[in-house]
Protein backbone atom coordinates (compact mmCIF):
# COMPACT_ATOMS: atom_id res chain seq x y z
CA UNK A 1 0.00 0.00 0.00
CA UNK A 2 1.36 3.44 -0.88
CA UNK A 3 1.62 6.12 1.79
CA UNK A 4 1.46 9.03 -0.67
CA UNK A 5 -0.22 8.64 -4.03
CA UNK A 6 1.30 10.01 -7.22
CA UNK A 7 -0.51 13.20 -8.18
CA UNK A 8 -2.22 13.51 -11.59
CA UNK A 9 -2.38 17.29 -12.15
CA UNK A 10 -4.60 18.63 -14.88
CA UNK A 11 -2.77 21.89 -15.60
CA UNK A 12 -0.03 20.41 -17.85
CA UNK A 13 -2.68 18.43 -19.74
CA UNK A 14 -4.73 21.57 -20.29
CA UNK A 15 -1.66 23.54 -21.38
CA UNK A 16 -0.81 20.96 -24.02
CA UNK A 17 -4.37 20.90 -25.38
CA UNK A 18 -4.66 24.69 -25.38
CA UNK A 19 -1.34 25.03 -27.21
CA UNK A 20 -2.75 22.79 -29.94
CA UNK A 21 -5.95 24.85 -29.98
CA UNK A 22 -4.01 28.11 -30.29
CA UNK A 23 -2.07 26.69 -33.24
CA UNK A 24 -5.29 25.59 -34.93
CA UNK A 25 -6.91 29.00 -34.36
CA UNK A 26 -3.88 30.74 -35.87
CA UNK A 27 -4.08 28.52 -38.94
CA UNK A 28 -7.77 29.28 -39.42
CA UNK A 29 -7.21 33.01 -39.01
CA UNK A 30 -4.43 32.85 -41.58
CA UNK A 31 -6.94 31.25 -43.94
CA UNK A 32 -9.37 34.12 -43.35
CA UNK A 33 -11.60 32.48 -40.74
CA UNK A 34 -11.99 33.95 -37.25
CA UNK A 35 -13.14 31.17 -34.91
CA UNK A 36 -15.99 32.54 -32.82
CA UNK A 37 -17.29 31.24 -29.50
CA UNK A 38 -20.43 33.03 -28.27
CA UNK A 39 -21.47 32.94 -24.62
CA UNK A 40 -24.87 33.42 -23.00
CA UNK A 41 -25.37 34.23 -19.32
CA UNK A 42 -28.84 34.38 -17.80
CA UNK A 43 -29.35 35.98 -14.39
CA UNK A 44 -27.17 37.53 -11.72
CA UNK A 45 -25.22 34.59 -10.30
CA UNK A 46 -21.77 36.01 -9.60
CA UNK A 47 -20.01 32.64 -9.78
CA UNK A 48 -21.44 32.06 -13.26
CA UNK A 49 -20.48 35.59 -14.30
CA UNK A 50 -16.95 34.89 -13.06
CA UNK A 51 -16.73 31.70 -15.11
CA UNK A 52 -17.83 33.58 -18.22
CA UNK A 53 -15.18 36.27 -17.63
CA UNK A 54 -12.49 33.62 -17.29
CA UNK A 55 -13.61 31.85 -20.46
CA UNK A 56 -13.82 35.14 -22.38
CA UNK A 57 -10.28 36.06 -21.36
CA UNK A 58 -9.01 32.66 -22.37
CA UNK A 59 -10.88 32.89 -25.68
CA UNK A 60 -9.12 36.19 -26.42
CA UNK A 61 -5.74 34.69 -25.50
CA UNK A 62 -6.34 31.81 -27.91
CA UNK A 63 -7.49 34.08 -30.75
CA UNK A 64 -11.24 33.43 -30.66
CA UNK A 65 -13.80 36.16 -31.11
CA UNK A 66 -16.19 35.89 -28.17
CA UNK A 67 -19.48 37.81 -28.45
CA UNK A 68 -21.46 37.72 -25.23
CA UNK A 69 -25.13 38.14 -24.36
CA UNK A 70 -26.24 38.67 -20.77
CA UNK A 71 -29.95 38.34 -20.01
CA UNK A 72 -31.78 39.39 -16.86
CA UNK A 73 -33.13 36.71 -14.54
CA UNK A 74 -36.63 37.97 -15.39
CA UNK A 75 -36.48 36.99 -19.07
CA UNK A 76 -38.87 34.44 -20.54
CA UNK A 77 -37.99 31.06 -21.98
CA UNK A 78 -38.83 32.50 -25.42
CA UNK A 79 -36.26 35.28 -24.89
CA UNK A 80 -33.53 32.72 -24.27
CA UNK A 81 -34.58 30.73 -27.32
CA UNK A 82 -34.54 33.89 -29.45
CA UNK A 83 -30.91 34.60 -28.54
CA UNK A 84 -29.91 31.06 -29.47
CA UNK A 85 -31.87 31.28 -32.72
CA UNK A 86 -29.88 34.40 -33.64
CA UNK A 87 -26.61 32.58 -33.01
CA UNK A 88 -27.84 29.53 -34.94
CA UNK A 89 -28.51 31.70 -38.01
CA UNK A 90 -25.23 33.62 -37.85
CA UNK A 91 -22.62 31.91 -40.08
CA UNK A 92 -19.89 33.78 -38.24
CA UNK A 93 -20.68 32.07 -34.93
CA UNK A 94 -19.17 28.60 -34.72
CA UNK A 95 -19.70 27.63 -31.09
CA UNK A 96 -22.18 28.64 -28.38
CA UNK A 97 -21.92 28.20 -24.62
CA UNK A 98 -24.99 28.67 -22.41
CA UNK A 99 -23.65 29.03 -18.89
CA UNK A 100 -25.27 26.55 -16.49
CA UNK A 101 -27.20 26.86 -14.23
CA UNK A 102 -29.86 29.31 -15.38
CA UNK A 103 -32.45 30.81 -12.98
CA UNK A 104 -35.30 28.69 -11.68
CA UNK A 105 -38.41 28.99 -13.77
CA UNK A 106 -36.35 28.64 -16.94
CA UNK A 107 -35.60 25.27 -18.51
CA UNK A 108 -31.95 24.80 -19.47
CA UNK A 109 -32.60 21.52 -21.28
CA UNK A 110 -35.36 23.04 -23.43
CA UNK A 111 -33.06 25.91 -24.33
CA UNK A 112 -30.21 23.56 -25.19
CA UNK A 113 -32.46 21.59 -27.52
CA UNK A 114 -33.03 24.71 -29.64
CA UNK A 115 -29.28 25.13 -30.21
CA UNK A 116 -27.68 23.85 -33.41
CA UNK A 117 -25.94 20.62 -32.22
CA UNK A 118 -22.84 21.46 -34.26
CA UNK A 119 -22.46 24.71 -32.28
CA UNK A 120 -22.84 22.97 -28.90
CA UNK A 121 -19.37 23.30 -27.37
CA UNK A 122 -20.46 21.59 -24.14
CA UNK A 123 -21.30 18.42 -26.10
CA UNK A 124 -24.51 18.01 -24.12
CA UNK A 125 -27.16 18.44 -26.83
CA UNK A 126 -29.30 15.26 -27.16
CA UNK A 127 -28.05 14.83 -30.74
CA UNK A 128 -24.45 14.89 -29.53
CA UNK A 129 -25.18 12.46 -26.73
CA UNK A 130 -26.68 10.19 -29.38
CA UNK A 131 -23.57 10.58 -31.52
CA UNK A 132 -21.47 9.57 -28.51
CA UNK A 133 -23.62 6.51 -27.86
CA UNK A 134 -23.25 5.43 -31.50
CA UNK A 135 -19.57 6.30 -31.78
CA UNK A 136 -20.23 8.97 -34.41
CA UNK A 137 -18.15 12.16 -34.78
CA UNK A 138 -19.35 15.15 -32.79
CA UNK A 139 -18.44 17.39 -29.87
CA UNK A 140 -17.76 15.32 -26.76
CA UNK A 141 -19.03 16.23 -23.29
CA UNK A 142 -16.17 18.24 -21.83
CA UNK A 143 -15.61 16.64 -18.43
CA UNK A 144 -15.72 13.01 -19.64
CA UNK A 145 -13.35 13.89 -22.50
CA UNK A 146 -11.11 15.67 -19.99
CA UNK A 147 -10.88 12.59 -17.78
CA UNK A 148 -9.90 10.36 -20.69
CA UNK A 149 -7.27 12.89 -21.79
CA UNK A 150 -5.89 13.29 -18.26
CA UNK A 151 -5.47 9.55 -17.77
CA UNK A 152 -3.81 9.19 -21.19
CA UNK A 153 -1.42 12.10 -20.58
CA UNK A 154 -0.22 10.61 -17.28
CA UNK A 155 0.22 7.16 -18.78
CA UNK A 156 -2.54 5.51 -16.77
CA UNK A 157 -3.58 2.36 -18.65
CA UNK A 158 -7.33 2.02 -19.10
CA UNK A 159 -7.76 -0.56 -21.88
CA UNK A 160 -8.83 -3.92 -20.47
CA UNK A 161 -8.93 -2.65 -16.88
CA UNK A 162 -11.88 -2.35 -14.51
CA UNK A 163 -13.12 1.22 -14.27
CA UNK A 164 -15.83 2.01 -11.74
CA UNK A 165 -17.72 5.31 -11.96
CA UNK A 166 -19.56 6.42 -8.84
CA UNK A 167 -22.34 8.60 -10.26
CA UNK A 168 -24.80 8.30 -13.13
CA UNK A 169 -25.44 11.94 -14.02
CA UNK A 170 -26.06 13.05 -17.59
CA UNK A 171 -23.11 15.43 -17.61
CA UNK A 172 -20.46 13.03 -16.34
CA UNK A 173 -21.20 9.48 -15.17
CA UNK A 174 -23.28 8.20 -18.07
CA UNK A 175 -21.32 9.82 -20.94
CA UNK A 176 -17.99 8.88 -19.36
CA UNK A 177 -19.10 5.24 -19.23
CA UNK A 178 -19.91 5.32 -22.95
CA UNK A 179 -16.63 7.07 -23.76
CA UNK A 180 -14.34 4.74 -21.82
CA UNK A 181 -16.06 1.62 -23.16
CA UNK A 182 -15.35 2.57 -26.78
CA UNK A 183 -12.75 0.61 -28.72
CA UNK A 184 -9.77 2.94 -28.56
CA UNK A 185 -6.29 2.68 -27.06
CA UNK A 186 -7.09 5.26 -24.37
CA UNK A 187 -10.43 3.61 -23.53
CA UNK A 188 -11.63 0.03 -24.16
CA UNK A 189 -12.24 -0.56 -20.45
CA UNK A 190 -14.61 -2.79 -18.50
CA UNK A 191 -16.84 -0.04 -17.09
CA UNK A 192 -19.22 -0.32 -14.15
CA UNK A 193 -21.53 2.55 -13.19
CA UNK A 194 -22.76 2.58 -9.60
CA UNK A 195 -24.54 5.29 -7.64
CA UNK A 196 -25.73 6.30 -4.20
CA UNK A 197 -29.04 4.56 -4.79
CA UNK A 198 -27.14 1.28 -4.39
CA UNK A 199 -26.83 0.60 -0.66
CA UNK A 200 -23.60 -1.36 -0.95
CA UNK A 201 -21.88 0.83 -3.58
CA UNK A 202 -18.48 0.51 -1.79
CA UNK A 203 -18.46 -3.17 -2.79
CA UNK A 204 -18.01 -1.98 -6.37
CA UNK A 205 -15.59 0.88 -5.78
CA UNK A 206 -13.23 -1.30 -3.72
CA UNK A 207 -12.60 -3.55 -6.70
CA UNK A 208 -11.89 -0.73 -9.18
CA UNK A 209 -8.45 -0.42 -10.75
CA UNK A 210 -9.53 3.07 -11.83
CA UNK A 211 -12.15 4.81 -9.69
CA UNK A 212 -13.90 7.96 -10.91
CA UNK A 213 -15.93 9.87 -8.34
CA UNK A 214 -18.79 11.63 -10.11
CA UNK A 215 -21.54 11.76 -7.49
CA UNK A 216 -21.46 15.45 -6.58
CA UNK A 217 -21.48 14.54 -2.88
CA UNK A 218 -18.61 16.19 -0.97
CA UNK A 219 -16.24 13.71 0.66
CA UNK A 220 -18.26 10.64 -0.29
CA UNK A 221 -15.17 8.65 -1.31
CA UNK A 222 -12.97 7.81 1.66
CA UNK A 223 -9.93 5.54 2.01
CA UNK A 224 -12.02 2.51 2.99
CA UNK A 225 -13.84 2.76 -0.35
CA UNK A 226 -10.64 2.56 -2.43
CA UNK A 227 -8.71 -0.50 -3.56
CA UNK A 228 -5.07 -0.12 -2.40
CA UNK A 229 -2.96 1.14 -5.29
CA UNK A 230 -5.95 2.17 -7.42
CA UNK A 231 -6.07 5.29 -9.58
CA UNK A 232 -8.62 7.75 -8.17
CA UNK A 233 -10.07 10.59 -10.25
CA UNK A 234 -12.18 13.28 -8.62
CA UNK A 235 -14.69 14.36 -11.22
CA UNK A 236 -17.63 15.44 -9.06
CA UNK A 237 -17.59 18.67 -7.08
CA UNK A 238 -19.90 21.09 -5.35
CA UNK A 239 -19.30 24.64 -4.23
CA UNK A 240 -19.99 26.37 -0.93
CA UNK A 241 -19.67 29.97 -2.02
CA UNK A 242 -16.26 30.04 -3.69
CA UNK A 243 -14.96 26.97 -1.84
CA UNK A 244 -14.66 23.82 -3.91
CA UNK A 245 -15.92 20.65 -2.20
CA UNK A 246 -14.70 17.53 -4.04
CA UNK A 247 -16.20 14.05 -3.93
CA UNK A 248 -12.85 12.53 -2.99
CA UNK A 249 -11.61 13.06 0.55
CA UNK A 250 -7.94 14.04 0.53
CA UNK A 251 -7.11 11.19 2.92
CA UNK A 252 -7.62 8.78 -0.01
CA UNK A 253 -4.07 9.67 -1.08
CA UNK A 254 -2.87 7.34 1.70
CA UNK A 255 -4.39 4.36 -0.11
CA UNK A 256 -4.45 5.22 -3.80
CA UNK A 257 -1.55 4.63 -6.14
CA UNK A 258 -2.34 7.81 -8.09
CA UNK A 259 -4.91 10.55 -7.52
CA UNK A 260 -6.02 13.87 -8.96
CA UNK A 261 -5.37 16.90 -6.73
CA UNK A 262 -8.24 18.63 -4.96
CA UNK A 263 -7.67 21.78 -7.02
CA UNK A 264 -6.22 21.76 -10.52
CA UNK A 265 -7.22 18.24 -11.46
CA UNK A 266 -10.02 17.60 -13.96
CA UNK A 267 -11.27 21.22 -13.98
CA UNK A 268 -8.58 22.89 -16.12
CA UNK A 269 -8.75 20.07 -18.67
CA UNK A 270 -12.54 20.44 -18.88
CA UNK A 271 -12.12 24.10 -19.90
CA UNK A 272 -9.48 23.11 -22.48
CA UNK A 273 -11.89 20.57 -23.97
CA UNK A 274 -14.52 23.28 -24.39
CA UNK A 275 -12.12 25.29 -26.54
CA UNK A 276 -11.10 22.17 -28.46
CA UNK A 277 -14.78 21.61 -29.28
CA UNK A 278 -15.07 25.26 -30.35
CA UNK A 279 -12.06 24.93 -32.67
CA UNK A 280 -13.45 21.78 -34.23
CA UNK A 281 -16.80 23.49 -34.75
CA UNK A 282 -15.05 26.37 -36.53
CA UNK A 283 -13.09 23.99 -38.72
CA UNK A 284 -16.22 22.06 -39.65
CA UNK A 285 -18.17 25.22 -40.46
CA UNK A 286 -15.31 26.58 -42.54
CA UNK A 287 -15.05 23.29 -44.38
CA UNK A 288 -18.76 23.38 -45.23
CA UNK A 289 -18.38 26.96 -46.48
CA UNK A 290 -15.45 26.00 -48.71
CA UNK A 291 -17.46 23.10 -50.17
CA UNK A 292 -20.42 25.41 -50.90
CA UNK A 293 -18.05 27.75 -52.72
CA UNK A 294 -16.61 24.90 -54.77
CA UNK A 295 -13.23 24.74 -53.02
CA UNK A 296 -11.39 21.58 -52.00
CA UNK A 297 -10.47 20.17 -48.62
CA UNK A 298 -6.89 21.26 -49.22
CA UNK A 299 -8.02 24.89 -48.84
CA UNK A 300 -8.33 24.50 -45.06
CA UNK A 301 -5.75 23.77 -42.38
CA UNK A 302 -6.03 20.52 -40.46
Amino acid sequence: MSTTARLLPGVPVAEEILAQVAEGVAQLRAAGVTPTLATVLVGDDEASAGYIRIKSRRAAELGFASPHVRLAASVSQADVHAVLADFNSDPGVHGVLVQHPIPGGLDYDRALQTLDPDRDVDGMHPVNMGRLALGLPGPLPCTPAAIEALLAYHGVPVAGREVVILGRGATLGRPLAMLLAQKRSTANAAVTVVHTGVADWPRYTRRAEVLVAAAGVPGIVRPEHVRPGAVVVGGGVRYAGRRLLPDVDESCARVAGAITPRVGGVGPVTVAMLFRNALRAARSAAGRAVCRQGGGAEALPR
